[in-house]
């Protein structure tokens, strides 16, 4: 049987930690940063943790992780 391929979008968007969990970094920190407050700034620098409603999505885009 051929080997499955990887989504590789998903891949560069996407890492599995050890416990299996799916993290992401968040969006909103590239351009027009001005009006953002340092708040709100400083939380999107934190990664995200995929809600797991959507990790089955995931998971069927990165078969090898």
């Amino acid at each position: 049987m051929p080997k499955m391929k990887t989504r590789k979008a998903a891949a560069k968007r996407y890492k599995v930690t050890g416990s299996g969990k799916i993290r992401y970094k968040k969006q909103g920190l590239r351009h027009i940063l001005t009006k953002k407050s340092s708040k709100r700034k400083r939380q999107l620098r934190a990664s995200g943790l995929l809600h797991e409603s959507e990790v089955a999505r995931v998971r069927v885009l990165l078969p090898y992780a």
